[in-house]
């Protein structure tokens, strides 16, 4: 699997909010964690209400800024936000666990 690729589509159907493929790119038992809004949401259902809140919810859109690729299952991802929110641009970070060609693992976090 090519992981560049992989994440520039995952950004993809983030920023063109369909939930259906956006959903397509975790494993059914993943875990997204996310420090800074102070939860961990499980399974494609906790991570559909995750997308809702905070990205359609928000009209959030994802520009990714710089990737780095540790090994064939993790990477990190620098991101910048923009949306509906107080701040209207504020940088994250997304650190990927890959199993197979699907996303295990996520932790998301805010750079204030």
């Amino acid at each position: 699997m090519n992981i560049e690729t992989f994440i520039k589509n995952w950004v993809a159907a983030s920023n063109a909010f369909d939930t259906i493929k956006y959903l397509g790119f975790y494993l059914p038992e993943a875990v997204l964690d996310d420090p800074s809004v102070g939860r961990k949401f499980e399974g494609h259902h906790g991570i559909k209400q995750y997308f809702d809140s905070y990205f359609i919810g928000y009209n959030t859109h994802t520009e990714q800024i710089k990737l780095n690729i540790i090994d064939e299952a993790t990477a990190h991802l620098k991101v910048q936000f923009t949306g509906d929110f107080p701040e209207g641009k504020i940088d994250g970070t997304f650190d990927f666990k890959l199993k197979g060609n699907k996303i295990i693992y996520l932790k998301a976090d805010l750079i204030h």
